[in-house]
C-alpha cells in the first residue's frame, strides 16, 4: 500500500513520513489532487485549505530533517466538519449566516490537538446546517452524495466527514454527534466511527447545536486510525480489559421494530461475534427518543431565536421551521424530558451490570437515495428523513461511548453500520470490539470503488 494513495492508513502515512520514505509535501499533493477529482462527485467539502496545508508539510518536513519527533501522526492529512473553528477560516456551521462572522482566532481545541500530533488539516466539511438534520441535503452547499452510490444519501448531520472518508480523500475526519451524527453518516457510508463518553472530548471551538447532547468524535476507515484519533482526542478513559468472556446484549424493541432485516442481520452477526449473545428489552427506548427530540429541539430553538427573527429568509426553510418549533416549546417540556434523561441513563448503567456490550442496528436501513421521502420497514411506512436516527437518538441521553461497526452483505451493496455500546469512559472496550470485529472480516471499510 502507498502511502500517498486512496486507500492509505493514517498509521501508514506517519510512519513512511517519520522514516522518510515520503514527505509529508508529497502525502498532501496527492490527497489535495484526490480531493479536487472527487469534489464534483460526492460534494464532501465546502472549504479546501490547501495553502495551509502546504505549509504545514513543508513545516513537518523541515523538522524531521534536522531530527525533530514530527509526531503519531505526522503528515496525515485530516478534515472537519464545517462546525470545528480552523484560524484564519470562518466556520459556516453549514449556514450563510455565520458567514459574516470574523474569522476564527484559532483553532478548535480538538483540531489543536490533531496538529500537535503532526496532523494537517485539509478542509472543512459539509454538513446540515446548524447540525440540523440527518441526510446533510444541504439547500445552501448543496446535499453530499454517497461515496459508494452517488444518487444516495450519506447520512447526516457529519455527511461530509464520513464521504470524506470512505471516499478516500483523508484516512480521519472529524464530526460531532447530537443525535446520531457521527453514527448515522457511519452506517451508510460504510466506515467506522466512534461517538465518546459525553464530555470526554473537549467542545471548545465548536460550534454548539444542543448543548446537553453534542458530542465530538472521529471517523476512520480502519480501526486501527480510530483508535490513534481516539488517543489523541479522549480524556479521562478507562483502559481497563473484559475482566471475562464478554457477555453482549442485543438491543430489542424499539431497536428491533424499527430495522429492516439487513439491519437486524448486522446486529446479529456483530453479538454473535464478540461474545455470548443475550436480549435486552429497554421498554424507556421510545420515550427517550422523545426526549431527545424534544432536549434538541428546545436548545437549538433557544440558541437560534435572535437569528430566526433577524435573518429567517437566509435559512433552509426545514431548518427554520425545526428552530421556530424548538423555540416555541412549553417550558414543562423540556423540564420533563430532561428528568426523563436521568432515569434513562440509570437504566443503561444498570444493564450494564449484567451485559458488558450491547449492540444494535446504527440505521434502520441502508442509505436511501437522496430526496427520498418515506421508506418501508417491516410494512410500515415511515418518513425517511427522521427515521434514518431513530435507532441512535435514545441512546445519546446516556452519554455512554458508541462505536458503528459498518457490515456488508455480498448480495448487497450498500452496508448497514452496527452500534457497539459500553459503560461511561470505557471507549477502549469499544475499539477492541471493532477491531475483533474486522479482524474477523465481519466489519469492513472499503474505500468506495469509484474513488481508488
Amino acid at each position: 500500500m502507498s502511502p500517498v494513495s486512496a486507500d492509505s492508513t493514517a498509521r501508514d502515512i506517519a510512519a513512511a513520513v517519520r522514516a522518510g520514505d515520503v514527505s509529508a509535501a508529497e502525502v498532501i499533493e496527492a490527497a489535495l489532487a484526490r480531493i479536487a477529482t472527487a469534489q464534483p462527485g460526492c460534494n464532501a467539502f465546502r472549504l479546501i485549505t490547501a495553502d495551509r496545508a502546504r505549509e504545514a508539510a513543508a513545516e513537518i518536513d523541515a523538522r524531521r530533517a534536522v531530527g525533530e519527533d514530527v509526531g503519531p501522526l505526522a503528515g496525515v492529512p485530516f478534515a472537519v466538519k464545517d462546525l470545528f473553528d480552523l484560524a484564519g477560516e470562518r466556520t459556516a456551521a453549514g449556514s450563510e449566516v455565520l458567514l459574516d462572522r470574523p474569522p476564527a482566532s484559532k483553532d478548535a481545541e480538538a483540531v489543536r490537538r490533531l496538529v500537535a500530533a503532526g496532523g494537517i488539516p485539509v478542509g472543512t466539511l459539509v454538513m446540515d446546517e446548524f447540525a440540523f438534520g440527518f441526510t446533510t441535503e444541504n439547500s445552501h452547499y448543496g446535499p453530499v452524495r454517497n461515496p459508494h452510490d452517488l444518487e444516495r444519501t450519506a447520512g447526516g448531520s457529519s455527511g461530509g466527514s464520513a464521504a470524506a472518508v470512505a471516499a478516500g480523500l483523508v484516512p480521519i475526519a472529524l464530526g460531532t454527534d447530537t443525535n446520531g451524527s457521527i453514527r448515522v453518516p457511519a452506517s451508510l457510508c460504510g466506515v467506522f466511527g466512534l461517538k465518546p463518553t459525553y464530555g470526554a472530548v473537549s467542545r471548545k471551538g465548536v460550534q454548539i447545536f444542543s448543548d446537553s447532547l453534542d458530542h465530538v468524535g472521529p471517523f476512520a476507515r480502519s480501526v486501527a486510525d480510530l483508535e490513534l484519533a481516539a488517543g489523541i482526542l479522549v480524556d479521562g478513559g478507562d483502559p481497563s480489559p473484559f475482566g471475562r468472556s464478554p457477555r453482549i446484549g442485543v438491543l430489542g424493541g424499539w431497536f428491533a421494530d424499527n430495522a429492516d432485516e439487513q439491519a437486524v442481520r448486522a446486529a446479529s452477526a456483530v453479538a454473535e461475534q464478540l461474545g455470548d449473545v443475550v436480549s435486552v428489552e429497554l421498554p424507556l427506548a421510545e420515550a427517550a427518543h422523545a426526549a431527545a427530540s424534544v432536549i434538541t429541539y428546545a436548545e437549538a430553538g433557544e440558541l437560534h431565536i435572535d437569528r430566526i427573527r433577524a435573518e429567517r429568509d437566509r435559512l433552509d426553510p426545514v431548518v427554520r421551521h425545526r428552530l421556530v418549533a424548538g423555540a416555541l416549546l412549553p417550558a414543562d417540556w423540556y423540564v420533563r424530558a430532561q428528568r426523563l434523561r436521568a432515569v434513562w441513563a440509570a437504566a443503561i448503567r444498570e444493564v450494564f451490570d449484567d451485559v458488558d456490550l450491547l449492540v444494535a442496528p446504527a440505521t434502520p436501513f441502508a442509505a436511501p437515495q437522496i430526496g427520498t421521502d418515506t421508506v418501508v420497514v417491516d410494512g410500515r411506512e415511515l418518513p425517511a428523513r427522521p427515521a434514518v436516527g431513530w435507532l441512535t437518538q435514545p441512546l445519546t441521553p446516556t452519554g455512554v461511548p458508541v462505536g458503528v461497526a459498518p457490515v456488508w452483505e455480498s448480495e448487497r451493496p450498500l452496508p448497514v453500520g452496527v452500534q457497539v455500546i459500553a459503560p461511561p469512559h470505557r471507549e477502549t472496550l469499544v475499539l477492541s470490539a471493532l477491531a475483533q470485529l474486522e479482524s474477523a472480516g465481519v466489519a469492513a471499510s472499503p474505500v468506495a470503488e469509484e474513488f481508488v
